[in-house]
């Protein structure tokens, strides 16, 4: 196989309606703006609990709180500019994996929060 055949059969590959891709990217953007959300929340809510205990967050602790709030919106973008130019069925499967690895480290940082960060 050469290189123009390769090159022909990747142009010729089907890519997602505009539509479908728009419809795929807001029904996914608004799970990951639930995460989003949430970590807002968890920010928010933590940060008031702290201050009813008259305690600080550490430096660390708020990095945490911040990269809960951060990681989700870059995993979307990361999921959207790898599923661009492919199918609906990898658009699907790069923000469906997104969520996953999102969900993940959602609990990943609340656990470490819960475990490492002192409130006092």
């Amino acid at each position: 196989m050469s290189a123009e055949t390769i090159d022909s059969a990747e142009s010729t590959r089907p890519a997602t309606p505009l539509w479908l891709a728009v419809a795929l990217a807001v029904l996914f953007g608004l799970f990951y703006a639930y995460d989003v959300f949430e970590a807002l929340g968890n920010l928010i809510g933590i940060s008031d609990f702290a201050n009813q205990l008259d305690a600080s967050i550490n430096g660390f602790g708020w990095t945490l709180l911040v990269l809960g709030l951060v990681l989700p919106l870059a995993l979307f973008a990361t999921a959207f500019a790898l599923g661009r130019h492919r199918g609906p069925l990898a658009q699907i499967a790069f923000y469906a994996v997104g969520l996953g690895v999102s969900a993940a480290l959602s609990l990943d940082i609340i656990a470490a929060f819960a475990r490492w960060i002192p409130i006092g």
